[in-house]
């Protein structure tokens, strides 16, 4: 399976902006540019579209694991926070909440580190990676 995106920048670095489009067309020219990345510009950013791969990843993945343990979710949410230092991603940090019936809050800070290890997303970032559970 191959998946893409296509990103288009016009002019410099600091004054230009670009756009970004998937293949599946869930983000369609959608505006990005130096004050979306480094202020509080309108559009989106590199870190912020990790962000939202990592904790989608991470949370189907921890589903699967938990699945696998014999528990069925209601629901999980998890935020993920890329911090950007120094030109450079050094670290991604996943919080997440599961309400999942009958499981104990060890079996499910487990589940959350299996996930947080195991996700395919997790294992191409080459960044330090940290997770907080609550099981509500």
């Amino acid at each position: 399976m191959i998946r893409n995106a296509t990103a288009i920048w016009f002019g410099s670095g600091k004054e230009g902006n670009g756009h970004l489009s998937t293949q599946s067309t869930v983000l369609k020219q959608h505006q990005y540019s130096y004050h979306s990345r480094f202020e509080n510009g309108v559009g989106t950013n590199p870190e912020e579209l990790i962000a939202a791969a990592h904790a989608g990843c991470f949370t189907m993945k921890l589903s699967f694991v938990l699945g696998a343990a014999g528990f069925t979710p209601e629901q999980l949410e998890t935020k993920c926070e890329i911090t950007l230092a120094d030109g450079s991603i050094t670290q991604s940090h996943l919080t997440v909440k599961g309400k999942v019936p009958g499981i104990s809050t060890y079996q499910f800070e487990a589940a959350v580190k299996d996930a947080e290890t195991n996700c395919p997303v997790s294992k191409a970032l080459n960044v330090a990676i940290s997770s907080e559970a609550t099981l509500l």
